[in-house]
C-alpha cells in the first residue's frame, strides 16, 4: 500500500505549508538541495500569450515572483540563467528570497522577435557544465513556449543530462502556443517520471497552483493533509456533498493506519472579528470530526482545534479567502 507520507485524494490533498514569503515552513522537509530558474529568452518569448494578454516572458518573470515567494525558508541553493541566449542573472549560490526576486525583475521583454531563431537545445547543451555543479538533489525549472527550431535537439540534449547527472529533474513551466511546442514539453516531461509540467496562465492566476508546484517540487512528504476540497462558505460551516466526498476519502486512509492520532484544524478568512472567527473555526473542525465519528473514526482518535483567522492564502482575494476557509488533517 501507498504510504501516507504522499496522498492526492483526486487532487484535493495537498501537504500543508505557509506560501507568505514572509512565513516559515514547519511542514516541510527538503525534497531537493539545490534549484535553478531556468528562462527561455528567445524571440517567441516575447509574443504575446493570448490568454493573459502580456509577452510570454512577463508572464514568466510573473510567475517566477510567485513561486520565489512561495518556496519555504530553507537553506536551498538557487539560481537564475536565461538561454536562448544564454546569460546569468543569478549565479547558484545560496538562496535569498530577496536577492532572487531583485534578480527576476532584471527579466525584460520588448526584444527582437523575427530572425532570432530558437537553439534551447544549444542553450541547454552549453549550460551542462553548471548542472553538473549544482548540489544534488536538484532541480531546473524550465520556463519555455517549447519553440526549437535551431541547433540541436533539445529532447536529446535532456536526455544526455539525465545520462550524466544524478538526482536531477527538470520541470517545466509551460507556455506553449502552438502543436510544435506542446509536443517537445510533452516529449522533455515524458523521460523523467518525476518532471512536473504546469501551464504558466496557472501558475500566474492560482495561488493553489503555485502552492502545489512548489511543494512537489521542493518538499518531501509529510505526514500533514490539507482538504483542499473541504472549504466553507462565507460564515458556514455546512458541509457539501463534495467535501463529504473527500471526507469518505479521508477516513479510509485513517482507517489504514490505526496507530496514528488525527488533529482536525479549522480555519477561517480574515472578515470578522478575532472572536467570532475563533468560533467559527473551532465550528468547522468540529464538522468534519462529527462526519468522520459517523464513518467509523473512533473520537478518542481525534482532536478537533479553530485556529481562527488564516492568512496562508491572499485574503484580499475571492479565491485566496475562499482558500482560507478550510479545515486540515495533521497525523501525530
Amino acid at each position: 500500500m501507498k504510504s501516507l507520507r504522499y496522498l492526492a485524494l483526486a487532487a484535493a490533498f495537498v501537504l500543508s505549508f505557509a506560501v507568505a514569503a514572509s512565513a516559515a515552513a514547519p511542514n516541510c522537509s527538503k525534497k531537493i538541495n539545490s534549484f535553478d530558474f531556468v528562462v527561455d529568452y528567445s524571440g517567441s518569448m516575447m509574443m504575446q500569450n493570448k490568454q493573459l494578454k502580456q509577452d510570454k516572458v512577463i508572464v514568466a518573470k510573473n510567475v517566477l515572483q510567485r513561486i520565489n515567494s512561495a518556496i519555504p525558508a530553507l537553506d536551498y541553493n538557487g539560481g537564475l540563467h536565461t538561454i536562448t541566449p544564454n546569460g546569468v542573472i543569478i549565479p547558484q549560490g545560496p538562496w535569498d528570497r530577496a536577492a532572487m526576486s531583485a534578480g527576476i525583475d532584471k527579466l525584460k521583454s520588448g526584444f527582437q522577435i523575427f530572425g532570432r531563431m530558437t537553439g534551447m537545445g544549444t542553450g541547454l547543451q552549453k549550460y551542462e557544465p553548471f548542472i553538473s555543479s549544482m548540489q544534488t538533489p536538484s532541480a531546473i525549472i524550465l520556463v519555455t513556449d517549447g519553440d526549437n527550431n535551431r541547433g540541436v535537439n533539445v529532447v536529446d540534449v535532456a536526455r544526455q543530462l539525465y545520462a550524466n547527472q544524478r538526482d536531477l529533474t527538470i520541470h517545466i513551466v509551460s507556455l506553449a502556443d502552438n502543436a510544435k511546442g506542446e509536443a517537445i514539453i510533452k516529449e522533455l516531461a515524458a523521460l523523467n517520471p518525476d518532471t512536473i509540467v504546469v501551464r504558466g496562465e496557472e501558475l500566474a492566476t492560482s495561488d493553489a497552483a503555485v502552492e502545489r508546484f512548489v511543494l512537489a517540487v521542493f518538499c518531501k512528504d509529510e505526514d500533514v493533509i490539507v482538504l483542499r476540497g473541504v472549504h466553507f462558505a462565507f460564515d458556514s460551516y455546512a458541509l457539501d456533498s463534495k467535501a463529504q466526498g473527500i471526507l469518505d476519502e479521508a477516513a479510509t486512509l485513517i482507517k489504514a493506519n490505526p496507530n496514528k492520532h488525527v488533529v482536525l484544524t479549522g480555519w477561517t478568512d480574515y472578515i470578522g472579528s478575532d472572536a467570532y472567527n475563533m468560533v467559527l473555526s473551532q465550528n468547522r473542525a468540529n464538522a468534519v470530526k462529527k462526519y468522520l465519528e459517523k464513518q467509523g473514526i473512533p473520537a478518542s482518535r481525534m482532536t478537533a482545534i479553530g485556529r481562527g483567522k488564516s492568512f496562508k492564502y491572499d485574503n484580499h482575494t475571492e479565491e485566496g479567502r475562499y482558500m482560507n476557509r478550510r479545515v486540515e488533517i495533521t497525523f501525530d
